[in-house]
Order: structure tokens, then sequence, then C-alpha cells
């Protein structure tokens, strides 16, 4: 994913953004922080990058304040029966995420990161 479509669209009309990386085991091995060094060189935060996670910062993540709320939200409605249906239903919720919900997310992402700057860093609540 990041190689075929986010870097490419990052590097052709966000050259100098810094890439975010979450803490999730599978995202900072080796080989993903080589990718992201040799990628991002040092516009990258994360774990083991050159750019530290921000402390106590708000969430800063997309897909923690958007994705996976949107995406539960359409997944759980009813029950599931059954993980062919979860499957499914997680596929779903995803293609029904539009061109404007990724502006607006935008948007949040920009506010939230005013926010982190002008407090420097301190524990805020964001709604």
């Amino acid at each position: 994913m990041l190689e075929v479509y986010a870097v490419p669209q990052m590097q052709q009309h966000q050259p100098d953004v810094i890439f975010q990386q979450d803490g999730a085991p599978p995202h900072w091995g080796m080989i993903v922080r080589d990718f992201l060094d040799e990628n991002f060189s040092d516009r990258w935060c994360g774990r083991g990058g050159p750019i530290p996670w921000p402390p106590r910062s708000p969430d800063i993540t997309p897909l923690d304040f958007f994705l996976w709320g949107f995406v539960k939200n359409i997944v759980y409605k009813t029950p599931v029966p059954s993980l062919d249906e979860l499957k499914r239903r997680i596929v779903t919720a995803i293609q029904n995420v539009t061109s404007q919900m990724l502006e607006n997310t935008w948007r949040e992402i920009e506010f939230r990161l005013d926010v982190l700057r002008a407090t420097k860093g301190s524990h805020v609540q964001i709604h």
C-alpha cells in the first residue's frame, strides 16, 4: 500500500510531508524502518524513527480518530453471523469512505496539529 500508492502520492503532492508511523509491532520492523528511511529520510516519526512521537499528544492518528470508528459503526450495526460476512462488511465500509470524508479528515489533522503546536505538546481533549 505504501510503496504502490501512498508514497508516490505524497512525493507528488506533499513532498515535504512528515510521515507518521503508528506503534503496531508489524510497523516498526527493520524492513519497514529501512523503507521509511529510504523514502522519507528524516521526515517520519514513530518508533525507531528520526522524529520521536510527540509526548502527551492528542490523538493525531486519522485511523484512530476517524476510520476505525466509521468502520465499526457500519460493520457492527447488526450482529455479524459469520467470518465471511465480517470480511464483506469491512470491505463495504472501506468502500464507503468518500473523497469528502478524506478532505474533512485532512482538515481535522491540520487542526489537531495546530492544537498540538500551540500547547507545546500538553495534554488536551479534542472531540
